[in-house]
């Protein structure tokens, strides 16, 4: 797909912050741009921080967008009020669910409650086979009885999950196009678009919460393409999915379920980018952000995906990266329970009001407050100096909310602050490595994100990591990975059956079938089909088990012979590597096929950099748990360090969008490309 605009532009709304990184297509340079996530006004911040960039908006040929409206809207219960259509006697799926309780030592335990209370659950007479057979024709009239009675009661939006609709749609089909027929401009969700698989709870719970945030995820794209438009964009607006491809706006407002891990994607596909030229196979990407702390896996130079996951406890089906999100940022709340113990996160003050030292509101001690009184942070030039912090409100909160009452100096206290989150970062990339037979000790840390790296060393230190990255721009680097993304379609279909010779034209006709959608897909953006790359994968499993693990067929496994041996031995080896055991003649089954379709971008160029001002040599005091007291620290421009350069800790980093705290014990080195690379001391 040829591209000879100037610009390409890619965005990140995060929690707090939304980053903007600039590309010159023309010179391969880069400027970044960061702006507060005002939630009542995300679309007009986002129009103001592109025009600070200082370019015309007209010569913007592409903007790659990530965002957190859909998975906040979730995590919130904040969305539209939504409506089920289902098959008759299947009303109560959403409130069924598993059957089993989740925690199954806690007799208090109860599950979330369904999005959609029951009176909103509807059923219509329809029935179909598991292989897609009409049993009953779809009641038409009935349909729209209920329908009307959903809308009396004040649904916007409506969601339709038929049994065995993965295996044969036409029912769904039919009752989509009867409901917009009658009802033009009313958001509807089928689950055959959603998610064509199968396990019926699942499968519902997802097309639900599609049409629980459909209508805001809706009218914020809406908002933004009007604004860009009005200031003069043309172009179309691309958006990142939790698969870290992107797809078009319009596939965005229709299915916006895969957008939900939309940023955090973005720095995950930067990392492998990132990563490959740097020639590291096994990395642990830390994105810090003001709200979250998200932690994904590189392994053997893949990306761990997975084809499920739980977003505030209930399941979403659907191809996205494997990442563990948990909430602690910059923004984190520090505070005492009802027995005084002392607690930090997951609760956020987020960008409105913030920390405390920002000024704005905020009376809760943050994570942010406690780097800033002890030192890492420079009041009077944070974000630049565009935007000063309150060092005396910051000191006032930890003092009266943690120090006074736990009988704390106040240094102890906001050094506890950040014990309590640098464990709870460690625990979340033990969950990721450790828990699966993975050893930290055999990867690198790519650290990034606003506070990436003043958690870089501390995290790494715990965990006896190696060596950690800092990459350039860190705070902006969620949004420079989203201009390496490529556009990207995934097609599934769920076939449960034998995996053997009397089956394997079957499977390969439905291979071939999911490549032609998929491909079609990525074609309608431009693309030529000889341009798009193809990944084909398949969930097997032993006969009797009930759960699958997903493995890739390689680009030269074309034939059904090849086919079976193939996946069948890496089935094998990935069941040995993850249970300790697995026989290579026992029986499979093959659950669901998948096929993805890439889209290439060109991605911007790495390159050396020099070092781009002369500092002046200043020192201030820094708290470090080391030493337990505070020590006069050099204060270094990062732009400063020459390509080769070595400082030994203590030392403090500073750029204009972020920080990097070297403590004593460890060394950091600037590579060509002008990452930090940190080390500990050799003893």
């Amino acid at each position: 797909m040829e591209d000879n605009t100037r610009y390409r532009l890619s965005i990140d709304v995060g929690g707090t912050f939304m980053d903007f990184v600039l590309l010159d297509e023309q010179s391969g340079q880069l400027r970044i741009e960061k702006q507060p996530s005002l939630p009542t006004e995300l679309a007009r911040q986002c129009l103001k921080g592109i025009m600070q960039l200082g370019v015309d908006i007209g010569s913007i040929g592409k903007i790659f967008h990530g965002m957190t409206v859909g998975i906040n809207a979730l995590l919130q219960e904040r969305g539209a009020r939504v409506g089920l259509i289902t098959t008759s006697g299947f009303r109560d799926v959403l409130e069924i669910g598993r059957g089993a309780r989740k925690e199954v030592y806690n007799y208090l335990y109860k599950g979330p409650p369904p999005i959609v209370e029951r009176c909103l659950r509807r059923e219509v007479p329809e029935r179909l086979t598991p292989r897609g057979e009409v049993l009953l024709p779809i009641d038409l009239a009935a349909l729209h009885r209920e329908v009307d009675a959903l809308l009396q009661q004040g649904v916007d939006a409506l969601a339709i999950t038929f049994l065995h609709a993965y295996a044969n749609p036409v029912h769904e089909i039919a009752a989509r196009d009867a409901i917009a027929a009658r009802h033009p401009g009313l958001a509807i969700s089928v689950s055959h678009e959603i998610a064509s698989e199968w396990r019926e709870y699942e499968r519902t719970t997802t097309t639900v919460l599609n049409a629980f945030i459909q209508p805001l995820v809706r009218n914020y794209i809406d908002s933004l393409t009007h604004e860009l438009s009005a200031a003069g964009y043309r172009q179309p607006l691309a958006i990142i999915q939790s698969n870290g491809g992107v797809c078009s706006a319009q596939n965005a407002s229709a299915r916006p379920i895969r957008t939900l891990m939309s940023g955090p994607a973005g720095g995950v596909i930067g990392a492998k980018f990132l990563s490959d030229h740097l020639g590291h196979a096994n990395v642990i990407c830390a994105d810090v952000g003001g709200t979250s702390y998200d932690v994904a896996i590189i392994e053997d130079g893949c990306i761990l995906e997975r084809s499920e996951t739980e977003i505030a406890r209930r399941p979403v089906v659907g191809s996205l990266i494997d990442i563990t999100s948990i909430g602690a940022g910059g923004g984190s709340i520090a505070w005492l329970d009802h027995r005084q113990g002392f607690r930090v996160g997951p609760q956020s003050a987020g960008a409105a009001p913030g920390p405390v030292c920002f000024g704005r509101g905020g009376t809760e001690p943050t994570v942010t407050d406690a780097h800033l009184i002890l030192g890492r942070l420079d009041p009077a030039n944070f974000l630049g100096g565009r935007m000063p912090l309150d060092a005396e409100a910051a000191r006032r909160a930890i003092e009266t909310r943690i120090a006074a009452p736990l009988g704390l100096e106040l240094q102890v206290a906001a050094d506890g602050i950040l014990s309590i989150i640098e464990a709870n970062m460690a625990n979340a990339i033990r969950s990721k490595t450790v828990a699966r037979g993975l050893d930290p000790r055999e990867f690198v840390l790519l650290s990034y994100g606003g506070g990436g790296g003043l958690f870089a060393a501390g995290v790494a230190a715990e965990l006896e990591i190696p060596e950690v990255v800092v990459p350039v721009a860190p705070a902006n680097f969620s949004a420079w990975g989203i201009l390496t993304t490529d556009y990207i379609e995934d097609a599934a279909r769920t076939l449960v059956m034998p995996f053997i010779d009397a089956t394997i034209d079957n499977v390969c006709a439905t291979l071939a079938e999911l490549e032609s959608t998929a491909v079609a897909a990525v074609a309608g953006y431009g693309f030529a089909p000889q341009e798009v790359r193809r990944v084909r994968r398949m969930d097997l499993r032993y006969k009797g088990q009930e759960y699958t693990l997903t493995v890739a067929l390689g680009e030269t496994c074309v034939t059904g012979r090849e086919i079976l041996v193939q996946a069948r031995r890496d089935f094998v080896a990935a069941h040995r590597r993850l249970y300790g055991h697995g026989e290579l003649e026992s029986d499979l089954e093959v659950v669901s096929l998948r096929c993805r379709a890439i889209g290439p971008v060109r991605p911007p160029r790495l390159s050396a950099t020099a070092s781009t001002v002369t500092s002046t040599a200043r020192t201030r005091p820094v708290y470090f748990r080391e030493a337990g007291r505070f020590v006069e620290t050099p204060i270094l421009e990062r732009e400063s360090l020459r390509p080769g350069a070595v400082v030994e800790g203590p030392a403090v980093i500073e750029e204009w969008t972020t920080t990097t705290l070297l403590p004593p014990g460890w060394r950091v080195e600037r590579d060509a490309m002008g990452n930090l690379l940190l080390r500990p001391v050799s003893k």
